[in-house]
């Protein structure tokens, strides 16, 4: 009797389909060895690190194939190039690119062609958040705004969940209302930092701020303090809290996203945070998913939904935020279309 066989090749890119591309760059750094990986590592921001170092923690029963697969790949992204394209800047952007994707390439292409080390800005992101509070907890308002401005929004999100009301108000107002901060004031910003980090500052005009900004962060903080919050911008500025709720994107709305944006949202989400997050979500969100998955795999997750005991719903939010971040992420790199913004929140 004949045997219903796969071609090895079909087979190892339906491997290689299951997994984002977070989850090859790990796996490729795997393969590399420690200290070749490490290597790697050091060059990249911390946010990279921590999604690439998660992945790795993460990722179990990796297949020989999607190994080979992952290699292939990888080689055949840069076989194009040759040895007189080593030192061009289109070499470094094509194989950085085609390597990490390009939202996690982009900030490190950047410091490897600006020849720039990290600044006292920089310098921010590797800490953790409420030692970054404590840091700017005595500065001027808006020094506290341009750090916030300039930090990514989870970040500036668990920084601002350490201040009290009255001072996350007038933050997240004055973020709002910024626009640009002129090189001088950057560089001034720079040498306070740098002189506690030891580092050297680099300068370049900064367009920050403003209330897409603002609404990025809102939503991405405890969700009892996001909703008085966003109350007290209202009362205080009923145009602008107008505005930046417009502009939030909660949970729920990823059921007007379309079929296309949902899947490629769902390939650079695991299954395990994707099963933590649909536990507290609306069924019409859940069934969105579900029809952007094939038969079998949409029957797994909702055998894992069933499976799953109760759960914090700190957790739960957790795990949405984490993929509303994803999901930002992907629309800021024109990959999916967000559309418009919810009323409730997460």
């Amino acid at each position: 009797m004949a045997e219903n066989t796969m071609p090895a090749e079909t087979n190892q890119k339906e491997l290689l389909a299951n997994l984002s591309r977070v989850e090859r760059s790990a796996i490729l750094l795997m393969s590399l060895g420690e200290k070749d990986a490490a290597e790697i590592l050091k060059h990249m921001g911390p946010k990279e690190v921590q999604r690439v170092g998660t992945s790795m923690a993460t990722l179990k029963e990796v297949r020989q194939e999607q190994v080979e697969g992952v290699v292939l790949e990888f080689l055949e992204a840069v076989s194009g190039q040759t040895g007189m394209g080593l030192g061009s800047d289109d070499y470094i952007r094509n194989m950085l690119t085609q390597a990490l994707g390009d939202d996690k390439a982009g900030a490190l292409i950047d410091r490897i062609l600006l020849g720039g080390s990290t600044t006292g800005l920089d310098s921010l992101k590797w800490m953790e958040s409420r030692q970054v509070a404590d840091l700017i907890r005595h500065e001027h308002p808006q020094i506290q705004a341009i750090v916030i401005s300039y930090l990514d929004s989870d970040q500036s999100a668990e920084i601002l969940s350490n201040f009290d009301e009255k001072v996350r108000l007038d933050i997240i107002m004055r973020v709002a209302s910024l626009e640009a901060v002129q090189p001088a004031a950057l560089q001034e910003l720079n040498d306070i930092l740098e002189r506690q980090f030891s580092g050297k500052a680099g300068t370049q005009t900064q367009t920050m701020g403003g209330v897409k900004v603002a609404a990025g962060i809102v939503n991405l903080v405890d969700s009892t303090i996001a909703n008085d919050l966003l109350e007290q911008i209202k009362e205080t500025d009923e145009d602008m809290g107008t505005k930046i709720q417009d502009l939030m994107f909660v949970f729920d709305n990823l059921v007007d996203v379309d079929d296309r944006g949902i899947q490629a949202l769902m390939r650079e989400v695991s299954t395990d945070l994707l099963v933590i997050a649909l536990k507290g979500a609306d069924t019409a969100v859940q069934e969105k998913i579900f029809k952007n998955m094939s038969k079998r795999a949409a029957e797994l997750l909702r055998d894992d939904l069933e499976a799953k005991g109760p759960m914090k719903v700190s957790e739960v939010e957790g795990a949405q935020k984490e993929i509303l971040t994803i999901a930002r992420r992907l629309a800021d790199a024109g990959e999916i279309n967000l559309g418009g913004g919810g009323e409730a929140m997460v």
